[in-house]
């Protein structure tokens, strides 16, 4: 059975987000701030699926961000399953538009990573 992670790659911070074959449900995960922690993440909760936010402008075009794209080069070296690369323009906005207060919802990172990955999960349908 597939495992998915979903990515929102930020310099700072990192969403997460999980999701199963069987139910093809994205949760809010945690939030993250290096590529350690992804590390752990995908050994511990037995990945062997990544969806990862893809930046892009507003027109379309590709976001060439030297960090993002470094990013990118380091985590395909060290797994050895597909990366699915979403366009994950607006994410965060649509994250903020979630109901909840800051003591009752997930963070915006976490949130933005679950829209990601949902947005793969049912154009898998």
């Amino acid at each position: 059975m597939k495992k998915y992670l979903g990515i929102d790659w930020g310099e700072k911070r990192i969403g997460l987000a999980l999701a199963e074959e069987e139910t093809k449900i994205a949760t809010p995960f945690k939030t993250v701030s290096n590529m350690a922690e992804i590390l752990a993440v995908i050994q511990e909760e037995e990945i062997n699926m990544i969806v990862i936010g893809s930046p892009k402008k507003m027109n379309g075009e590709k976001a060439n961000n030297p960090k993002y794209l470094d990013f990118i080069t380091r985590l395909e070296k060290r797994v050895d399953f597909s990366i699915i690369f979403l366009d994950e323009r607006l994410s965060s906005l649509a994250a903020d538009a979630l109901i909840g207060t800051k003591k009752t919802k997930a963070g915006r990172d976490e949130i933005a990573a679950t829209i990601i990955l949902q947005g793969y999960l049912d154009e898998q349908s």
